[in-house]
């Protein structure tokens, strides 16, 4: 069993573990001479890591994706933790346990792939139905819906994410179908189910997530709605207007054009599939944030690019009690008070001048 895990970590300790590099850049001091920038990762995490020294012999002899065993020192850094590399080697991919150093979803892919079956035979729709047999019925397709993530980075990216995200988002839908009473509920659990199927073959996962290069050229949107065509050929009696709908919902489910979407959504079930979506994915993209952040000190994580935004950590904000004696609790009293009076005396002058108006008009 590997050890140490990176969640373990202490500050001021001395590390010697195995992880694996998910980023690599050679940079230069000062002085001309080359150190390296890492992020190392296992199953538990990741961390930052910089090698000083003897850097020139290492520097070759890996990459990005590879397994390095490393001796150095676990501290804190302008408020983040790093990792001072002392010794570095590859390390033999014989010893390696795959499970010990890829993230994953904590629920078991084959209850949650049995789940979201229950949800595709609840479909009442015949022809709906008999499109999502034929994708979950699908070995191939199944097979890597078991492992593929959601993302290379926002939401949902680790191995099992895609189909935690696609089940969380069909529970979404039926509650959202039984809320808003006009909706078309095989329709939006289609939708929700095969909105993102592109992302089996959009994305890599043997190592940290990559972008496959038919994700690079074509992206999960076309591929899903080329995935989904391929299944319509062998089902010559579904309704051509009803496969112009599913399709739409593929092309929409971003939203917006601006985020990769050829088409925006132009009815009820393409609108709300794209909200949900965006909801699921939003709060996993929080939730991963607040899990992960690497802040140390501070009620705030990190800036999050995807999120625009830092967030609150609301339990450590919560669990810092002001104590009742404290000494800018005087001055806090002192400060309300003075806004008190600040208030009264504005409203003194709110009355006066009300009166002073009503009298010019009357």
């Amino acid at each position: 069993m590997k050890s140490p895990y990176i969640k373990d970590l202490q500050p001021n300790q001395t590390v010697v573990g195995t992880f694996l590099v998910r980023a690599k850049e050679v940079r230069q001091k000062k002085t001309g001479e080359p150190y390296l920038s890492l992020l190392l990762s296992d199953k538990t995490g990741e961390v930052d890591a910089k090698m000083w020294d003897n850097v020139a012999d290492v520097m070759d002899t890996f990459s990005r994706d590879d397994f390095v065993k490393v001796k150095g020192l676990y501290n804190i850094y302008q408020n983040r933790p790093q990792l001072t590399i002392h010794k570095m080697q590859r390390a033999d991919e014989a010893e390696i346990d795959p499970a010990d150093y890829f993230a994953a979803s904590e629920r078991d892919p084959d209850q949650m792939l049995a789940e979201l079956r229950d949800i595709a035979g609840g479909v009442a729709n015949p022809h709906l139905k008999s499109l999502l047999d034929a994708v979950m019925g699908d070995e191939n397709i199944t097979a890597q819906l078991r492992r593929a993530p959601a993302a290379k980075m926002i939401h949902h990216a680790y191995l099992g994410g895609l189909l935690e995200h696609v089940l969380s988002l069909c529970r979404l839908c039926l509650f959202a179908a039984s809320h808003y009473k006009d909706i078309d509920r095989d329709l939006l659990i289609t939708g929700a189910i095969l909105h993102d199927i592109g992302k089996i073959y959009e994305l890599s996962y043997e190592r940290s997530p990559a972008y496959t290069t038919e994700g690079q050229l074509l992206g999960h949107i076309v591929i899903g709605v080329r995935m989904v065509e391929d299944k319509l050929r062998n089902l010559p009696n579904f309704p051509e207007k009803l496969r112009t709908l599913v399709e739409h919902m593929i092309l929409s489910h971003h939203g917006h054009l601006e985020f990769g979407s050829p088409k925006v959504p132009l009815f009820p079930e393409a609108m709300l599939l794209f909200y949900l979506d965006d909801l699921d994915s939003k709060m996993a993209c929080m939730s991963s944030l607040l899990h992960n952040d690497r802040q140390v000190e501070g009620d705030w994580t990190g800036y999050s690019s995807s999120l625009e935004r830092t967030l609150l950590k609301k339990l450590r904000y919560l669990e810092r009690a002001e104590a009742p004696d404290s000494p800018d609790n005087g001055l806090k009293t002192q400060s309300a008070s003075l806004k008190e009076a600040a208030y009264r005396q504005a409203t003194l002058f709110g009355e006066k001048l009300r009166g002073a108006l009503d009298r010019e008009n009357s």
